[in-house]
């Protein structure tokens, strides 16, 4: 295990992670809000924020997968020692961390049973910057309508339209991160 493995984690374990689990359930609140999160130091290339996030939201029995982009030693030195979390195949993780194009296909992801919608995959995506440009979207957390750049419009709609079943999703770049619940109608771009 690397030196780096052992650094990166919340200076104020309490506080910052209070201060990030906030600001995560904000951003998936308010889909397509952009947010500041930080706190975390993790391996390249795995943002700010996906750090922060990871070590917010993961344990010893939240099963993780990186898609190979994020699939180096360092990274998984650094969520075992910090999390504890399992790094396992696509199908059984509860999270999954990785660029756009290195978590697809994402029909692998667990998507929930009509039973238990609750028991699907969360997508922590990784995205050069993040705008309020793009998609239209609509629904709970949104008064009217709010714009958010998404990697691929029709994917999104396609999720929407299983609800209650479906993925839900946040977006990381540098230390900013946005999300979109499942629940979220796209429109257009």
């Amino acid at each position: 295990m690397q030196e780096t493995s052992l650094t990166g984690g919340f200076t104020d374990a309490p506080i910052d992670a209070a201060h990030a689990f906030r600001a995560a359930l904000t951003v998936m609140a308010e889909p397509g809000k952009i947010a500041e999160l930080s706190g975390a130091e993790p391996p390249a290339p795995m943002s700010v924020a996906a750090g922060t996030l990871l070590l917010t939201l993961a344990d010893s029995e939240t099963p993780v997968f990186l898609a190979p982009t994020h699939d180096n030693q360092d990274i998984r030195d650094w969520i075992t020692f910090h999390t504890g979390a399992p790094i396992v195949s696509a199908e059984k993780a509860m999270f999954a961390i990785g660029g756009w194009s290195a978590l697809q296909p994402t029909v692998r992801f667990a998507i929930g049973e009509p039973e238990y919608p609750d028991r699907s995959a969360t997508l922590i995506i990784e995205m050069p910057e993040l705008s309020n440009s793009g998609a239209t979207l609509r629904g709970p957390g949104i008064k009217d309508t709010r714009q958010f750049q998404l990697p691929d419009t029709a994917a999104f709609q396609a999720n929407q339209s299983m609800f209650p079943l479906g993925l839900d999703f946040f977006f990381c770049a540098g230390s900013q991160v946005a999300a979109l619940p499942r629940t979220t109608l796209v429109e257009g771009a």
